[in-house]
């Protein structure tokens, strides 16, 4: 039987509870990619800013100009992303995270697919995301999405530059009928 995958906003204090445990694990993976990934989370996420990011998800990345979703499989919490406006614009995708046990099963997909169509119908025009250049998968899936890579879309030290990639993708308007 295929399992079940559910892609839905966080919106409970449960649902951002969930999401913030899947953050704290995205952030210690990030810790065991390579000594560059590590150097640059603690660089710029040490414990107490990424702490007080985690307190202000729901405020950072509320609607109408941001989402943060919560992907399910077979009703467990395994996945989560959100984008916020840095424009009129343009959406920024941030922490793309899917858990061990539920990747390949197209999660991170659905949920880039989910956070796309939502940053499309809330009519911003691209959406921009960073990722590492040692992140191979996730560098593969935003190319089968349709991102190309850019230059960075806001300031980052000279000394992360040569371990980010950045990305961005156009956003047709939704036909109308």
């Amino acid at each position: 039987m295929m399992p079940e995958i559910l892609i839905r906003p966080a919106t409970t204090p449960q649902d951002l509870d969930a999401v913030r445990k899947l953050c704290w694990d995205y952030r210690s993976h990030l810790l065991e990619v390579s000594e560059i990934d590590a150097e640059i989370t603690e660089t710029f996420y040490p414990v107490p800013k990424y702490t007080a990011l985690m307190d202000r998800l729901a405020q950072e990345h509320a609607r109408p100009q941001g989402v943060i979703l919560l992907a399910e499989l077979d009703g467990a919490p395994v996945g989560c992303a959100m984008s916020h406006a840095l424009d009129a614009d343009t959406s920024e995708i941030k922490r793309v995270y899917v858990a061990p046990q539920a990747r390949g099963h197209n999660v991170a997909r659905k949920i880039m697919t989910a956070l796309m169509d939502q940053a499309r119908a809330d009519g911003f025009s691209r959406v921009v995301l960073d990722t590492s250049v040692n992140l191979g998968p996730a560098r593969a899936l935003y190319a089968s999405l349709g991102f190309a890579a850019r230059g960075p879309y806001q300031d980052i030290p000279d000394s992360a530059l040569p371990h980010l990639l950045f990305f961005e993708a156009p956003l047709a308007p939704l036909a109308t009928a």
